[in-house]
């Protein structure tokens, strides 16, 4: 230091340790400047700062960024990051893996793929991807499935979740992404379909063949009775069987559409009906699975009381079917154009709507009625796979 203070330089924060008289080290920096007459060495002018926390706290810092670095080198999830502008500053082993390609750190915008797609297969420009569209509108993505494309042409499916990154004041300074490999789980998910469609085609068939049993003894019988108690075990198949036919055909597969099913259940009981009937459908939502058959069964009574006591057979009636939900709980509404009638002990047994009540209460619901106009009321509780 004294070497380069007499060649007449200066010495600015220059780092340096001291030795304490107890023995301790402090780590300093030094600014000083000689003073010369005539050529002759003089003095020095020294400013020496303790710097011993603030290089610690740097060497903290350097050491926990250097463990982050090695639990994301570590993860069997690729993992990558941008700067605010979209280009990629770091990506793990992992994501070399997924992308079939090393990244260019710098040059790479968006993705760590080489191509990008939606589900159901067509190119998403890389300005469109998740990550993107985390930065341009600086919030955190989710439950956005997309498909990575290598460059050998292989497909990985995969679930990505960009979370921005900002600075203490807030402002965005770059973004993560996560990138998880679902193959596995759309594989179980395909092999669940195939499972379930199998079932769901067994169980058409068998209600199919009891439909059709049922309607060849109400041909044979002689028995005006029996004739009238095979006809209703017959429509009553027949309505399981519609809201079996909407369970085959979705796409979900632990829900069903509203407004498909009632108007398959509708349907199949309009068959049954004069052509004078009409019937009007309101619906909408997702139902879960294990409501649709006492549901189905439900809506085919009330129908079917609907058109015996709120009907005419010399002139058109329509009735209204509406279901709908509101944060807590569903309404299943059956409307005509009848008188309507009080829901007693007594008009249970003699409607048919005592078998109503207790469908009603296997989905946890109550069945009530009004008058002016004319209307057949269930409601049952939402739970956390209702829509």
């Amino acid at each position: 230091m004294l070497a380069r203070l007499k060649r007449g330089e200066r010495l600015d924060r220059y780092p340096s340790r001291l030795r304490c008289k107890n023995g301790a080290i402090k780590h300093v920096e030094i600014s000083s400047s000689a003073q010369i007459r005539s050529g002759t060495f003089i003095n020095t002018r020294c400013f020496t700062v303790d710097v011993t926390e603030a290089k610690q706290a740097r060497e903290a810092l350097a050491e926990s960024e250097h463990r982050m670095r090695q639990i994301l080198e570590a993860l069997p999830a690729a993992v990558y990051t941008t700067d605010a502008n979209g280009l990629v500053t770091y990506y793990n082993p992992a994501a070399v893996e997924m992308a079939g390609r090393t990244p260019v750190i710098g040059k790479d915008e968006w993705c760590v793929t080489w191509r990008i797609l939606t589900p159901d297969g067509q190119t998403l420009p890389h300005s469109q991807c998740p990550m993107a569209v985390a930065l341009k509108e600086n919030r955190v993505v989710r439950g956005v499935e997309a498909i990575a494309e290598r460059p050998d042409g292989t497909r990985v499916p995969l679930l990505p979740f960009p979370t921005p990154l900002r600075d203490s004041e807030g402002n965005l300074v770059g973004a993560i992404n996560m990138l998880v490999d679902i193959s596995e789980r759309k594989q179980a998910e395909t092999h669940q379909r195939l499972m379930l469609n199998e079932l769901n085609h067994r169980v058409k068939n068998n209600l199919q063949m009891i439909h059709s049993l049922l309607r060849t003894s109400e041909r044979e019988t002689s028995s005006v009775e029996a004739k009238a108690v095979l006809a209703d075990a017959g429509q009553r198949i027949a309505s399981i069987a519609a809201a079996q036919k909407v369970l085959y055909n979705t796409h979900a597969a632990t829900s069903f559409d509203a407004y498909e099913f009632v108007s398959a259940v509708c349907e199949s009981a309009h068959q049954q009906f004069s052509e004078s009937v009409k019937i009007n459908i309101a619906a909408a939502g997702q139902l879960p699975n294990d409501v649709s058959l006492p549901l189905a069964l439900v809506l085919n009574e009330l129908l079917t009381n609907a058109v015996k006591h709120g009907t005419k057979a010399d002139r058109e009636a329509t009735i209204g079917v509406d279901l709908h939900s509101d944060d807590q709980e569903w309404s299943l509404v059956v409307s005509d154009e009848g008188p309507g009638f009080e829901l007693t002990q007594n008009g249970l047994h003699a409607s048919g709507l005592g078998l109503v009540a207790g469908l009603a209460r296997q989905i946890g619901g109550v069945i009530s009625t009004e008058r002016s106009p004319s209307r057949c009321i269930l409601r049952f509780a939402k739970n956390d796979s209702t829509h």
